[in-house]
């Protein structure tokens, strides 16, 4: 007896060593296709690429493509550097070989033993049923044998070997997941949240939602949906888990300066300046995602102020979602090129939030960091970033954009409001090719006439406004030679009001006697098209219209000229708009003539 137990026992140690040689070496598993000409063909794709292709039979029935085999820690760093450089999909993941039956690539090396049979001597398992072809290899865990020999002279149980597990039944994986401890628990529960299964709180507690997301993940990997993970299961989702956070490198950033904790994917963004009320945190590697902190003192109108201010940069796109409550604001902005999420908030005094910017092929990481910045974003402390912690210029400082691009118009150019609603005369120029056009870049408004022979536009604010003043159009005959005023934005959108420049009427035909046109003596420039020109009593003469390209010759400098009022009055009537009267019998103090020239001019921007 004591003899058979001897050699029971050197069997048992040597079946164990083997397997724990085995265990040593791990994979990265790329593919799995139904058929052996399919994955010979995949494997002959990435071995043109990939010095270490491989491919077995899986127990499944399938045929898997893989990398390797590396020691457990390198396979890890390997399937994170591929998945960084996307040379791999994304749902590749490290496995330890025990799936692995006969090896089919290289092609010299087909009906090869897999590895486990080669180190352990045993048998392939009996084949499983097959599964969808996005199904992951099947992990192995170890347990101890249920009965130990007892060791040759000493009279005590010898240590255990390990054996492989088969796939658990739903009742066996009941019984071992009860011997999960409470952190185990968690990240089950993190990493089915990290893949999208699960959204509820995190406590280790497998209620109804978890249950749910593991059904739901079984459904995904082409299972029976039990609502209960096997050691397989579990193991492939959280080791696949494990290497996506190893890849983002997760941390829990407190930054003092600015008073926030949240958690930031430092393996992809790093520290790089700070320019209040901004942390910015630069992509490590080009055109990757970046995040801004927001950090500054302020209550409601702060607040107010900064959602204003961050429409106008360029990495908040101007289509996507916008939500603002009393407390705090949301931006969820898209377009073809650019992504971006903006969050804020106030709280005793003090504004704070973050940005998230990405490009559109970057979604998938996006959601992730996005849902762990939202998860774990916290105020802390009474601190705001000091104004004054850096030197910034006066323009910097101005409107709080330090650090970045603010968002410009194509070009801009001047108007004047005609009637109560808000409708506005500009020129054809200032809204040809415009994705969208803006009054003083704040009210959205679209083209309801356009007149490309006369030069002239007339556009619909799309939400209700109250100008300030409305245009009074001209009754009188036109008296050469007398002063007039032109209303415009000389400047586009560098100053926030208009300027008033006067001149001389010449003449109320062309240089070749076209009709339905003023010429000016005046020195204007080109946002000033589109402005109203005036005569003393503060009544509409005309709209200074663009200098026409001609290569052939060039006006000396003053020579402008205007669309006459009959011409733009024809133009209102044509749309039901009735042009309004003078308001004024005689001629007005400059400085009245300036406030209602400015009252009834607009900004007019065009955009892509």
């Amino acid at each position: 007896m004591r003899r058979a137990g001897f050699g029971l026992w050197m069997m048992a140690v040597m079946l164990w060593a083997g397997l724990a040689a085995a265990q040593e070496q791990s994979w990265v598993q790329v593919e799995a296709q139904p058929t052996l000409a399919e994955a010979q063909e995949r494997a002959r794709a990435y071995a043109a690429a990939f010095p270490d292709v491989v491919g077995y039979r899986l127990g499944s029935r399938w045929y898997g493509i893989a990398l390797g085999p590396y020691a457990a820690a390198q396979a890890a760093e390997r399937l994170a550097e591929l998945r960084r450089e996307n040379l791999i999909p994304r749902d590749s993941y490290v496995t330890d070989g025990t799936n692995f039956r006969e090896q089919f690539w290289p092609e010299d090396a087909q009906e090869s033993p897999a590895p486990a049979e080669t180190a352990a001597g045993a048998p392939a398992e009996p084949e499983a049923a097959p599964l969808a072809p996005d199904a992951p290899v099947e992990v192995t865990t170890l347990a101890p044998v249920a009965e130990a020999e007892t060791d040759l002279g000493t009279g005590t149980a010898a240590e255990a070997p390990a054996a492989i597990i088969p796939d658990e039944t739903p009742a066996e994986a009941r019984r071992s997941e009860a011997a999960l401890s409470p952190e185990e628990r968690a990240d089950l529960q993190r990493a089915l949240q990290w893949e999208g299964f699960y959204n509820a709180a995190i406590d280790g507690a497998f209620g109804p939602g978890t249950r749910s997301a593991m059904a739901a993940y079984q459904t995904a990997l082409g299972r029976e949906p039990t609502g209960v993970l096997t050691q397989r299961e579990r193991a492939v989702l959280v080791e696949n888990w494990r290497a996506d956070v190893a890849e983002y490198g997760f941390e829990t950033v407190t930054e003092a300066e600015a008073g926030i904790e949240i958690t930031l994917p430092l393996g992809l963004v790093q520290f790089d300046h700070y320019e209040p009320p901004f942390v910015h945190f630069a992509p490590k590697e080009a055109g990757g995602m970046k995040v801004i902190l927001i950090s500054q003192p302020g209550d409601k109108a702060a607040l107010y102020g900064l959602y204003d201010i961050l429409q106008t940069l360029t990495i908040i796109p101007t289509t996507g979602e916008r939500s603002r409550s009393e407390r705090s604001f949301e931006i969820n902005a898209q377009s073809s090129t650019l992504q971006s999420h903006a969050f804020a908030e106030t709280r005793a005094g003090l504004v704070k939030g973050y940005i998230l910017v990405w490009s559109p092929e970057q979604a998938e990481r996006a959601g992730r960091v996005l849902g762990l910045m939202q998860s774990s974003f916290r105020p802390v402390g009474n601190r705001a970033l000091d104004p004054g912690m850096v030197p910034m210029t006066d323009a910097a400082r101005r409107g709080l954009l330090a650090g970045l691009d603010v968002r410009r118009p194509l070009l801009s150019r001047s108007g004047f409001y005609v009637d109560a609603s808000g409708h506005v005369l500009t020129t054809a120029e200032a809204v040809a090719g415009c994705g969208r056009i803006t009054l003083d870049q704040v009210t959205e408004a679209s083209v309801a006439h356009v007149d490309a022979e006369t030069g002239i536009a007339l556009l619909g604010p799309k939400t209700p406004l109250a100008p300030p003043a409305i245009a009074g159009f001209q009754t009188e005959s036109d008296r050469i030679g007398t002063e007039v005023a032109v209303a415009g934005y000389a400047y586009e959108d560098a100053l926030p009001a208009p300027v008033i420049t006067f001149g001389r009427l010449e003449d109320v035909q062309g240089l070749n006697g076209e009709t339905g046109i003023k010429r000016l003596a005046i020195e204007t420039l080109p946002g000033d098209a589109g402005g109203p020109v005036l005569d003393g009593t503060g009544a509409v003469l005309g709209m200074l219209l663009p200098r026409a390209p001609d290569a052939a010759r060039l006006l000396p400098q003053g020579v402008e000229f205007a669309a006459s009022g009959t011409v733009l009055r024809e133009v209102l009537e044509g749309r039901g708009i009735t042009p309004a009267a003078p308001t004024a019998a005689g001629a007005l103090a400059p400085e009245d003539l300036s406030r209602k020239a400015l009252g009834m001019t607009v900004l007019v921007s065009c955009w892509e």
